[in-house]
């Protein structure tokens, strides 16, 4: 049987907000008595010489950062490394995975907004790269991922991204969709 600290603290980990000790105690299948003593033990094997701290707060548990390691976080959060991709970063990528190679002129066209930026911000976290130049006239640098955006994603090949077809809604609602957006025709008829 796994230790019951191992198991909080990985469930502590990936929580998104404080989880109460009756929800540890539901999942776990252990008394909630004994969540919380191990709870306050975990708190304090933390609290001792370690990166992050446990805290009772909102109604439940919740792993935060050590607060002498601030200055540390605060250089951290400023490199470009550690800063979140924009939407229209994400937008990119997800242009360049299903369509790779691509041009940044496609990526352009797709998206409906130039991307040049966005291209040169993913080139420079290292998930695309330029994979080669297009054939004929220009000879546009076409792009492609990097096998660190396969590690961020967690699969193994672009064989195993999810099937755009998944994420396409019907036809119709498209359609009701653009709806608004198209030119009305003239009453002049």
């Amino acid at each position: 049987m796994t230790d019951l600290a191992i198991v909080l603290e990985a469930i502590l980990f990936v929580a998104e907000e404080p989880v109460t000790a009756a929800e540890l105690a539901e999942v776990t299948e252990r008394p909630k008595n004994e969540i919380e003593a191990s709870l306050l033990d975990l708190s304090d094997d933390l609290g001792a010489q370690r990166g992050v701290v446990l805290r009772n707060v909102g109604g439940g548990w919740r792993l935060y950062t050590h607060p002498d390691a601030l200055g540390y976080l605060e250089r951290f959060a400023s490199t470009d490394r550690a800063r979140r991709l924009s939407a229209a970063a994400l937008e990119t990528l997800a242009v360049v995975a299903y369509r790779q190679p691509v041009s940044r002129g496609q990526v352009t066209e797709i998206r409906g907004v130039d991307s040049e930026h966005s291209l040169k911000t993913l080139e420079r976290r290292g998930i695309v790269l330029e994979i080669g130049r297009a054939p004929g006239p220009g000879q546009a640098v076409l792009y492609g991922t990097t096998d660190l955006f396969l590690e961020k994603l967690g699969v193994a090949s672009l064989t195993d991204l999810p099937p755009l077809a998944d994420h396409v809604p019907p036809a119709q609602i498209v359609e009701t969709l653009e709806l608004p957006m198209r030119p009305e025709s003239s009453s002049n008829d």
